[in-house]
């Protein structure tokens, strides 16, 4: 009986005490960065918007019913230079998240890849200036004079596709305003 407490057991009820430690280590840990990580995560979302529309002083989050599949969410300028629009779609490595402000005439300002994970050196170029700049100053009718990068189509269509729901996302807005 001793051996089979001393060899079986006792590994187990040791193994669940540490198990038990380790478990409320964590969460009092998560519990206590869960707000610092959510305060940067908003801090870097304001100059994404700010980066993207330079000339807003303020944004306000717009609430409609029935987004385009890509387009998460919407903010608006509070002094009327424009919007921002938060997009989601999906790329050769995975999910590609952007943003793209466009202007209250319809043209882009910038857009701005916020997370990837495309492959190195070919969708990632999505994220570099050369592509994101084609963007500028393009509006819904121009949109189609923006290049595709070579060897990384999957994820300049994605892109693009998104960046196109971000327009019907503004015509939207500005039937809702």
């Amino acid at each position: 009986m001793k051996n089979t407490f001393g060899q079986i057991i006792k590994p187990i009820l040791v193994l669940t005490c540490i198990c038990l430690v380790v478990t409320a280590l964590l969460a009092y840990i998560n519990t206590v960065t869960a707000p610092i990580i959510a305060d940067a995560e908003k801090k870097a979302a304001q100059e994404a918007m700010e980066e993207v529309l330079s000339e807003a002083d303020a944004f306000e989050k717009i609430t409609l019913n029935s987004l385009p599949e890509r387009v998460t969410e919407i903010y608006r300028a509070q002094n009327g230079t424009g919007y921002v629009f938060m997009l989601t779609t999906k790329g050769y490595g995975g999910d590609m998240k952007l943003i793209c402000g466009i202007k209250t005439d319809g043209t882009i300002e910038a857009c701005k890849t916020l997370s990837h994970s495309e492959t190195s050196g070919l969708g990632s170029k999505t994220a570099e200036g050369p592509y994101r700049n084609q963007y500028i100053g393009k509006t819904e009718k121009t949109l189609n004079e923006v290049d595709a990068i070579s060897g990384a189509t999957i994820s300049s269509v994605a892109y693009k596709s998104a960046i196109e729901e971000a327009f019907e996302a503004f015509d939207l807005v500005k039937e809702a305003e």
